[in-house]
């Protein structure tokens, strides 16, 4: 089975987090967190400065982190990083997502997330 090592930011702005909608593949209209692949020679935390740089048009502070996640998908193996981030500079402009909401911790069970996702929402609730 492949397995591919990603990294995730769970951005924040006071009691909420920004969540995206994927706009393509197998998973497409399912929610998550926005991130991507590790490029070799790329700690968890630069991929993350550059994927949001390049999916939102926004420069984060990666904070630290929250969970490292191991899932199988039925197509391959990920292990994911999920850090707390802030918007350093930027307004988070969509150019791959389908949609993205700001979710309060009442809202985040409101959205079908995907199953790796889904495992850090809790870890999450508890701190917003």
């Amino acid at each position: 089975m492949k397995s591919i090592r990603v990294t995730a930011a769970v951005i924040r702005d006071k009691d909420r987090i920004f969540a995206t909608q994927k706009g393509y593949g197998n998973y497409k209209g399912w929610w998550e967190f926005p991130g991507g692949k590790i490029e070799q020679g790329e700690t968890a935390e630069q991929a993350l400065v550059r994927e949001i740089k390049e999916e939102l048009d926004t420069e984060v502070e990666v904070g630290d982190l929250i969970s490292h996640v191991s899932y199988d998908y039925p197509e391959f193996h990920m292990e994911m990083d999920c850090f707390w981030c802030t918007v350093r500079e930027g307004h988070l402009v969509l150019k791959e997502a389908e949609d993205a909401r700001w979710l309060g911790k009442d809202e985040l069970l409101s959205v079908k997330w995907l199953p790796a996702d889904f495992d850090v929402l809790e870890k999450i609730a508890k701190e917003l």
